[in-house]
């Protein structure tokens, strides 16, 4: 039984790993961008970056296709430039996993840095520190766990995301089948035995990680 539960679960693993790095690099840099300065339209910028919280994954995976699919805005490109498509991959579960994980490292990794206290990066400053050294000597230490504690909620969220996943990499078994797509098969087949692992499975890690991130950010005594 567990033979059919490993090769989703693996895909999943690699999923969810590298849709939690794409959101890490693009939630942090634009975390620290938001956070150094006000500029009109930055409320309007911020709600865009939050919105993947609260739009159905059905709608997201609708953008995706929009902005990847073999005829989007990027995709087509993509496709006549380099031959490459995301379409039905398993780079396309990717691309989902990191829009949807991307606002929980944002929102995180936002309220992390702007904790930082200002004397301590002015202080870098006057003494002659760049803007990247200030940011990568100063403010990531300070907000390490805060980053930390976004980023394995992001990566949890990730391993469970299922609509837009669908949407844009489809349910194929051995190539897009990720273990919640896994699940819904199991169901819809009347697999209840195998369903209730990969469940089982699934929460199991995903308990895990949610403990973990509580101790993470429990504050020190």
């Amino acid at each position: 039984m567990f033979d059919a539960v490993l090769p989703p679960l693996l895909l999943t693993l690699k999923v969810a790993t590298l849709g939690t790095l794409l959101a890490l690099a693009a939630g942090v840099g634009l975390a620290r961008f938001m956070s150094l300065r006000a500029f009109p339209g930055r409320d309007l910028l911020d709600a865009a970056c939050t919105l993947p919280l609260v739009l159905p994954p059905t709608v997201l995976g609708y953008y995706l296709i929009v902005l990847l699919g073999r005829r989007g805005v990027l995709g087509a490109w993509l496709l006549e430039t380099f031959g490459i498509t995301l379409m039905f991959t398993w780079q396309g579960a990717v691309a989902a996993s990191a829009v949807v994980a991307f606002p929980l490292v944002y929102k995180s990794a936002r309220a992390a840095l702007e904790s930082v206290p200002a004397n301590c990066e002015n202080a870098a400053r006057t003494l002659g520190a760049s803007e990247l050294e200030v940011f990568l000597r100063v403010s990531l230490p300070l907000a390490l766990r805060g980053v930390l504690a976004g980023t394995m909620l992001a990566f949890a969220r990730a391993m469970g995301e299922f609509g837009a996943t669908l949407m844009i990499a489809g349910n194929l078994p051995g190539k897009t089948q990720t273990l919640s797509l896994a699940v819904y098969s199991a169901v819809q087949a009347g697999q209840d035995d195998r369903a209730n692992l990969m469940v089982l499975v699934i929460s199991v890690v995903c308990v895990v990680i949610l403990a973990a991130t509580a101790k993470l950010v429990k504050p020190k005594t």
